[in-house]
């Protein structure tokens, strides 16, 4: 963009009293592009410096967590409370139980919701906050086990959890360095970083995901099932011994580009808008002729509790765009063509 406006001056004929006006806005431009560039770098800087962090008390906040038979409370103030609510959403996403609970709420009979089976993950980066602290006797007579994360490892939460995360930052990239900015990105890498490693601990896969998410396009694709999906009503059925013309009256009647052959109730092949087009390369005579004449016989099917994920990559296996629904004794009950979702 620097470049851009630099290129524009100097092939501007402009007036001298018109430069020395543009050349403090490009600098001006400049220099707000490096300060906003700089804090990501320092950003980053501070979610890299969490690496080393990643110790025996990491490891053992995921061992305690592991071990928790009820949920993953998440309790935090102001910010930190924000981060706290992220991180509960994503734990509870991919397989860890979990739901944030604000602390002021807490202190006055949200208490109610933490039990004894739980474990309560609590952020405060000085570690004092009071809200947070004032929580700490009744999780204790109540026997709760703590994660803190804090910044502040000498603070009373530090002291009184059974495993702290450090989070701590070099500063914050406000101008001010009061503004919550890199401490509250460390935070939420450090949630983000013990969610991923509760999902290998779990084997939470792709399926896993998809069942707490029905709502979302992976959760549809993974979830969904052929017969869900598939086209069951004025299907377009014919006899290997109707004529090729009676076949393209049911092709065109049933709107799925195809026509489905049976034999006895029982599927014997499937005539296509291409089978029909090949065979009137041969000459009209081709509509007196019988079905079984053009059609494909056996052709894929699928049955109605598979997979769409599955029953989409047969067809684009095969290279075609339809697939027969059949039950365990081969009658059809569906198609599943290509635009089913």
């Amino acid at each position: 963009m620097t470049a851009k406006i630099l290129a524009q001056a100097e092939q501007a004929p402009a007036p001298l009293s018109r430069l020395r006006v543009t050349e403090p806005r490009i600098q001006r431009v400049a220099g707000r592009l490096e300060a906003s560039r700089d804090v990501i770098r320092k950003q980053a800087g501070a979610v890299l410096a969490l690496v080393s962090r990643i110790d025996d008390n990491f490891a053992q906040a995921l061992d305690l967590i592991l071990e928790t038979e009820g949920h993953v409370i998440v309790v935090g103030m102001g910010k930190s409370g924000l981060i706290g609510q992220k991180i509960a959403a994503t734990l509870a996403s991919t397989g860890t139980p979990s739901f944030a609970v604000h602390p002021g709420e807490a202190y006055h009979g949200d208490l109610g919701m933490i039990r004894p089976c739980d474990l309560v993950l609590m952020l405060s980066y000085s570690g004092e906050t009071e809200e947070v602290i004032r929580l700490l006797p009744s999780l204790r007579r109540n026997s709760v086990k703590i994660v803190a994360m804090v910044g502040q490892p000498n603070s009373r939460l530090s002291r009184d959890a059974d495993v702290t995360l450090d989070v701590s930052v070099d500063s914050e990239v406000c101008p001010n360095n009061l503004a919550p900015t890199n401490s509250t990105l460390a935070a939420m890498a450090m949630g983000d970083a013990l969610a991923v490693a509760l999902m290998r601990e779990r084997n939470f896969g792709p399926r896993d995901f998809a069942c707490f998410h029905p709502g979302g396009s992976l959760g549809r694709r993974l979830l969904t099932r052929v017969g869900d999906a598939m086209h069951v009503n004025n299907l377009p059925f014919v006899n290997a011994t109707d004529t090729v013309q009676e076949t393209l009256f049911a092709v065109s009647r049933g709107r799925l580009g195809l026509a489905l052959v049976l034999n006895k109730g029982r599927l014997v092949g499937l005539v296509t808008d291409g089978d029909l087009r090949r065979g009137v390369q041969d000459g009209t005579a081709v509509f007196e002729h019988s079905t079984e004449s053009i059609m494909t016989p056996e052709p894929q099917t699928v049955n109605a509790d598979t997979l769409l994920e599955d029953a989409q990559a047969t067809m684009h296996k095969w290279r075609i765009s339809a697939l027969v629904v059949v039950d365990r004794d081969g009658r059809v009950e569906g198609v599943l063509d290509i635009y089913c979702r």
